[in-house]
């Protein structure tokens, strides 16, 4: 089990205020890592999320970032280089959605959904990766999705996005797995957050998207986290390039 044990590293995890980002930095505090904590809105104690890293006895810095600001973001980048840190693992996770048919997808929802979900992730593993590779180690871990693999209904910005993460995940892979730096990425099926909201309260759309989930439920925030922990820790070390579904079983219908 000490495979998995993460004592001694540190996490940043971006989009850490609440749903997935949440649950993922309080299950790597729980297998010893230190955590760095970024989000827009993020309280400056960390907010609940602080509070329970901190219950499980590990360190929690909370980092105020709009990752729509390509400027935040390479501050943030500088941040995180400051007074010798070292960053361990990197959890790639901030996103939002724009929900529109196509043909009212405005240009400000593109711009705004591809800048957060899949640029600003670039930019920052880039310069993140950097220390990684001079280290010859480090673990990224990417938030990709279901639409990665599928098309979706009324989002393509965020389809568009989240298909790149899963091309840039196998990208970075293929130059740095041979440099001691793994790069994978955790494809969460429906799980029940503040993006799946309007689908849930939509009657119609929760029946069908329940009907097509072998696991007869939809997924919780928590669910996504023993597969964080797995791709962050030494366990892992032979995981290059993988997009691991956490979905219910939806993708195997």
């Amino acid at each position: 089990m000490n495979r998995f044990d993460l004592t001694g590293k540190t996490a940043v995890v971006t989009g850490s205020r609440r749903g997935i980002g949440r649950a993922v930095a309080v299950a790597l505090a729980e297998a010893g890592a230190d955590i760095v904590g970024c989000s827009a809105n993020l309280e400056l104690d960390g907010g609940e999320v602080g509070r329970e890293v901190r219950g499980a006895g590990r360190t929690f810095t909370a980092l105020r970032v709009d990752f729509a600001d390509r400027a935040q973001v390479l501050g943030l980048a500088t941040e995180l280089g400051r007074d010798g840190r070292c960053v361990d693992i990197l959890v790639n996770n901030a996103g939002d959605i724009a929900r529109a048919p196509a043909a009212e997808h405005t240009d400000a929802d593109w711009d705004r959904i591809i800048a957060i979900d899949l640029s600003s992730q670039f930019v920052l593993t880039r310069e993140v990766g950097r220390g990684m590779l001079q280290r010859g180690q480090g673990k990224v871990i990417f938030t990709a999705s279901l639409l990665s693999f599928q098309g979706g209904i009324n989002v393509p910005g965020y389809t568009a996005a989240k298909s790149g993460i899963a091309g840039l995940t196998r990208a970075l892979s293929n130059e740095w797995a041979a440099r001691g730096v793994q790069v994978n990425a955790i494809a969460p099926g429906y799980i029940a957050t503040d993006n799946t909201e309007a689908l849930r309260t939509d009657a119609t759309r929760s029946r069908a998207i329940l009907e097509r989930i072998p696991a007869g439920r939809w997924g919780r925030p928590e669910d996504l986290a023993g597969a964080a922990v797995f791709l962050a820790s030494p366990a892992s070390d032979y995981v290059n390039g993988a997009i691991l579904p956490v979905d219910g079983g939806w993708l195997g219908r």
